[in-house]
């Protein structure tokens, strides 16, 4: 019987996660398919329901439902408990609807392993919506001890600080002048995705050697990532993230630990220019 794979959010169009899955299928002779649900709140009981009656073999969850879809499973667990974000939904041998997240992960496995001397280092959060939690998780992790983070809306910021109490909160309004003093950059809002928002101000006074990470994959290279890495700052997109956070997705699923190989990336890259 064809399984059936899928990822709900709102907006959802713009998701290259059914291209990544079904390479995955194809290499690995799984018969699968794997769909785009826009959904609303109303959905997620229902959504739920179909993992547990089988429908559904497996769901990943995006904005804005990371933190929603905890009320629906039946346990989260591992880095889901931790942040209190879930993007991996898939049912154990005990029929209980699990939720779990694989963007700690995803992040982890990306960037944070290059950082040399992590203790020493300073990292900022710009945002506090779905993937902030996970950022917040994966830069602890790695040993980074000094993380700052900053919102539009300071309110999601103390809510965070709530969960993470070692944060500290730095005004959105100073943004500008206080990201001289940080080693790792990570934007965490939708801010430079294709046909939104951006920054009203460049990065100037970064430090030279500062690395600055953009979780946004849709453009490859945001107008900050662009404007940095021709300042000579090592800038890394969310394309990566994106890929290993699939790729567990994966695993959890199907038991296997897809491989990452280039025709994949060449792929994914095509899709995106």
């Amino acid at each position: 019987m064809k399984k059936k794979f899928g990822i709900i959010g709102n907006p959802i169009k713009h998701s290259l996660s059914p291209v990544l899955h079904e390479y995955w299928f194809k290499k690995y002779s799984i018969d699968a398919n794997y769909s785009i649900i826009e959904a609303s709140d109303k959905d997620l009981p229902l959504i739920i329901d179909k993992v547990k009656q089988g429908y559904f073999s497996g769901i990943n969850v995006t904005l804005p439902f990371k933190q929603k879809i905890i009320n629906h499973v039946d346990k989260v667990v591992n880095d889901a408990e931790l942040t209190g974000s879930v993007n991996t939904v898939f049912l154990n041998n005990n029929k209980t609807v699990i939720g779990e997240n694989t963007d700690v992960y995803g992040l982890q496995a990306a960037y944070l392993k290059e950082i040399d001397n992590s203790s020493n280092k300073k990292a900022l959060v710009i945002g506090a919506g779905g993937v902030s939690p996970s950022v917040i998780s994966s830069i602890k992790k790695s040993g980074i001890k000094n993380i700052s983070i900053t919102n539009r809306t300071n309110e999601k910021c103390i809510f965070l600080k709530k969960k993470f109490n070692f944060l500290t909160i730095i005004p959105w309004t100073d943004l500008k002048s206080e990201i001289k003093n940080f080693d790792i950059i990570i934007n965490a809002t939708s801010l430079g995705l294709k046909n939104g928002d951006d920054f009203n101000f460049n990065f100037s006074n970064t430090k030279d050697e500062a690395i600055y990470i953009d979780t946004i994959y849709n453009p490859l290279e945001t107008n900050t990532f662009k404007y940095l890495k021709e300042e000579g700052r090592r800038v890394f997109n969310g394309l990566d993230m994106f890929i290993y956070q699939g790729q567990k997705s994966f695993y959890l699923w199907n038991k296997i630990n897809p491989e990452i190989d280039d025709e994949l990336v060449e792929l994914l890259n095509l899709k995106l220019k």
